[in-house]
């Protein structure tokens, strides 16, 4: 048996200045699924992008969408494509196991936890306080490096990762400390700035956009402390979930956010494209 993408729509120009489009999923010219590609809107042509891999019930577990996979990656490296995204939900323990088979790296993933009505309080002689104007100059200039940093260490070139994240740090923080619907704030203990926390809004939740400890002032708990800050300032807020994202490799943090009660949501996997 054959299996074969056939275009199920004309390649379409998004507004972004992406290109995307729809297959079937054949088998000898049956259809059996559907695959929506795109190219990634952070690091244009360059990357692309599975955004929805389908198929039908009675075809599963058949190396169908294996199968349909691969063939992605061919039309994705006609369109110039040197690396390929894709994003598995957390309960599709098949199509993770799958991804990982064919190559694919977890590079970070989205976790989430459930808040209550009740703010939890922070230890004492610990308080939150809003960051001053002559501190977020120098936390910018760290958030973007660090972030760029994140990135090259998963397989994006130099050049691309700082770009990204000049450009995420001014579409998220236009406005500075002023941004609407964005937090910033230092963690103070016993009157010293032991750590910074960045929340704000995503999808009806509160999320954690960056969350650190000073490095002269870690393993002390401070961690756990900003991230107890975060679920208030959520309560506060008024959401009953708060998200996060966390990179992979970085296993103090992910054990962190476990011990407190966040569940993965969902897995972002990447692949170089030879």
């Amino acid at each position: 048996m054959t299996t074969t993408l056939r275009p199920s729509e004309p390649l379409q120009h998004e507004a972004d200045g992406t290109r995307s489009r729809r297959y079937q999923v054949c088998v000898n010219s049956r259809p059996v699924g559907a695959v929506h590609l795109g190219m990634s809107p952070d690091f244009g042509d360059s990357v692309g992008r599975i955004l929805d891999l389908r198929i039908e019930e009675p075809d599963r577990r058949r190396g169908r969408g294996t199968v349909a996979a691969l063939a992605a990656e061919e039309v994705l490296r006609g369109w110039g494509c040197t690396r390929i995204e894709t994003s598995v939900p957390a309960a599709a323990e098949a199509a993770l196991k799958a991804a990982t088979a064919l190559g694919y790296l977890v590079r970070n993933r989205h976790m989430e936890k459930p808040l209550g009505d009740t703010p939890p309080g922070l230890p004492a002689e610990s308080r939150g306080r809003p960051m001053t104007p002559a501190e977020f100059g120098p936390w910018r200039e760290e958030l973007q490096e660090s972030y760029a940093q994140s990135w090259i260490e998963r397989g994006v070139p130099e050049a691309e990762a700082k770009a990204k994240a000049r450009r995420d740090t001014a579409g998220f923080l236009p406005d500075g400390l002023a941004t609407p619907g964005m937090i910033l704030s230092v963690l103070d203990h016993e009157g010293t700035a032991v750590g910074t926390l960045w929340t704000g809004t995503r999808e009806d939740r509160a999320f954690v956009y960056k969350v650190e400890a000073d490095a002269r002032h870690r393993g002390r708990g401070h961690g756990r402390t900003l991230m107890l800050l975060a679920e208030a300032q959520g309560v506060a807020a008024g959401r009953s979930a708060i998200m996060l994202n966390v990179f992979a490799g970085n296993t103090p943090a992910e054990r962190l956010y476990e011990s407190l009660g966040y569940e993965t949501t969902a897995y972002h996997l990447y692949k170089n494209l030879l």
